[in-house]
C-alpha cells in the first residue's frame, strides 16, 4: 500500500482541483448544475484515481486508476477551453490552467509507465 499524499502528481492533481473550485465560483449562476459541476467532478476524478490506485495490491490495478486520472485530466483541458470560448475564463487564467493539467498529465504519464515497467513506484513522482 502506498501513501498517495507523498506522490508530486498528487499534490499538484490536488492543487489544480482547489484551483478549479476557485475559479469556477465565478461562472454563471445558470452552468451551476453544467460546465461547473462538470469541470469539479473532472478535476476531483484525477487526485481520487491516482488515490484509489495507491491503495491497489496489483501494478496493473495501479497503472488503470492512473490511466483513468490521464482521461481525467484530458477531459478538464477541454472544459477549460470551452469556458475560455464562452467567455466564461480570460486568457491568462486559462493558460495557467491549461499549463498545470498539461504538467500533471506528463507526470501522470511518466508514473503510470514507471509502474508498468517495473513496479518502482518512488513516493517522489
Amino acid at each position: 500500500m502506498r501513501d498517495f499524499r507523498k506522490l508530486d502528481v498528487w499534490d499538484r492533481a490536488h492543487q489544480l482541483t482547489l484551483d478549479v473550485f476557485r475559479v469556477t465560483d465565478s461562472f454563471p449562476s445558470n452552468e451551476r448544475f453544467g460546465l461547473t459541476t462538470q469541470m469539479r467532478r473532472c478535476a476531483i476524478s484525477i487526485p481520487s484515481n491516482i488515490a484509489e490506485g495507491a491503495g491497489r495490491e496489483s501494478r496493473p490495478d495501479y497503472a488503470r486508476f492512473l490511466g483513468v486520472a490521464i482521461g481525467s485530466a484530458h477531459e478538464l483541458d477541454y472544459q477549460l477551453q470551452l469556458s475560455k470560448d464562452l467567455g466564461y475564463l480570460g486568457l491568462i487564467r486559462h493558460g495557467e490552467l491549461a499549463n498545470d493539467v498539461v504538467a500533471v498529465r506528463s507526470m501522470l504519464a511518466s508514473l503510470r509507465k514507471r509502474v508498468l515497467a517495473n513496479g518502482g513506484i518512488s513516493v517522489d513522482s
